[in-house]
């Protein structure tokens, strides 16, 4: 039941720190005019853009001058990205900017308390802030909500009211359901803007929206000059869509441990399952003994594992592999999480299981523990 949402603020710079790879783009100027009304002559303001990893990069800055406005010109070269203007440390305001626009900001100044009072501004000028405004809202009402429920339902815990805790957890689905269908009626206005890719990569699912996220990803492929942005969403969709449920699972090679190329095609004929793991993941490693289990009970039956470590110490993988008695086919770039078979799989979390069948088709994701026995059992029948 613990499942506070983000606030929309953090998700936008998470998202910007997608960043990382920029392609260079004509630059667009924008403006920012602004009026604080707690501020002071002199208070200082600063421009940021959210960079890789979602660190902010000083852009500009300026001072409130005796009226408490200011304003504040630059540039954007990414065709999108995420900036926050720094009133006097106090408030921090997000802005989606394409470049080429001049917003208007009129905030309060202050900073917002713990009952959520303070911390207002509202920025005019661009069709991004104004539906960013709407999702927004939409959330700050959600997490309204969230916060009563988070204490009722501790109350209730402590009660052991059983009955109270279903209610609850009702109310919440029915309340997160209705927040999506909101979104997702939003999403199709917003066109090929960067309010569209921010809200389709922080609300959306690629299990249950695959398909809305594949016609935005196709819309922004005809966009030119593409967004920095919204290529790398596109690439992003390409990979979850190549790995649902029903697809093929897509074929590659790795180095053995042995140093001999070892391809998932060459496994064809059995039921395979790929296991994303590294040396260094806990949760992985304490899965082994389960899967070693699998393993021993159903090889002879038509199964077979293929281990794709995320390492990137040769020894660490050499050593796990043989402390944790993996006796199946094994292979590895050895970049971590800069592994293209993990990006192809758009696996971002480990441990992470893709079940494949005779024909190489994919037939089930993230098997753990006995839902992977189960499934097992279902296909090739119990042990002998």
């Amino acid at each position: 039941m613990k499942k506070l949402m983000k606030s929309v603020l953090l998700a936008a710079l998470v998202f910007a720190g997608m960043q990382s790879q920029a392609q260079q783009l004509e630059p667009k100027e924008f403006t920012i005019n602004g009026k604080v009304k707690s501020g002071a002559k002199g208070e200082k303001v600063i421009l940021s853009k959210s960079s890789a990893g979602g660190s902010a990069v000083k852009v500009d800055s300026t001072q409130l001058g005796a009226d408490r406005s200011f304003t504040i010109k630059s540039k954007e070269s990414d065709r999108g990205s995420f900036f926050t203007v720094n009133i006097a440390e106090r408030q921090k305001v997000v802005l989606l900017v394409e470049g080429g626009e001049t917003f208007n900001i009129n905030a309060d100044g202050t900073p917002k308390d713990a009952k959520g009072n303070g911390g207002k501004a509202e920025v005019t000028g661009s069709k991004n802030m104004e539906y960013y405004a709407q999702i927004d809202q939409l959330m700050q009402a959600f997490a309204a909500k969230v916060t009563v429920w988070n204490e009722e339902y501790a109350a209730a815990e402590e009660k052991k009211d059983t009955k109270k805790i279903a209610e609850i957890q009702q109310s919440f689905a029915k309340a997160d359901g209705e927040r999506l269908t909101v979104i997702r009626k939003l999403l199709p206005e917003m066109g090929t803007s960067l309010v569209a890719l921010f809200t389709a990569n922080n609300f959306l699912n690629p299990e249950t929206d695959i398909e809305v996220l594949k016609k935005l990803a196709a819309d922004y492929e005809q966009v030119q000059p593409m967004p920095t942005l919204a290529k790398m969403f596109i690439g992003q969709i390409k990979r979850f869509a190549g790995v649902t449920i029903g697809q093929d699972a897509p074929d590659f090679t790795l180095t053995s441990p042995e140093g001999k190329p070892v391809a998932l095609s060459s496994l064809r004929g059995k039921y395979v399952l790929i296991d994303f793991w590294a040396s260094w993941c806990g949760p992985c490693r304490m899965e082994n003994p389960n899967v070693v289990r699998m393993y021993d009970k159903f090889k002879e039956k038509g199964f077979d594992i293929y281990g794709v470590s995320l390492d990137d110490n040769e020894k660490a993988w050499k050593t796990a592999i043989a402390k944790d008695n993996l006796k199946w086919q094994h292979g590895s770039e050895l970049k971590k999480w800069n592994s293209g078979v993990a990006q192809t799989y758009g696996v971002n979390a480990i441990p992470a299981t893709f079940l494949v069948d005779k024909d190489g088709k994919i037939i089930a994701k993230n098997l753990r523990g006995p839902a992977l026995e189960s499934k097992l059992t279902e296909l090739l029948g119990g042990a002998q």
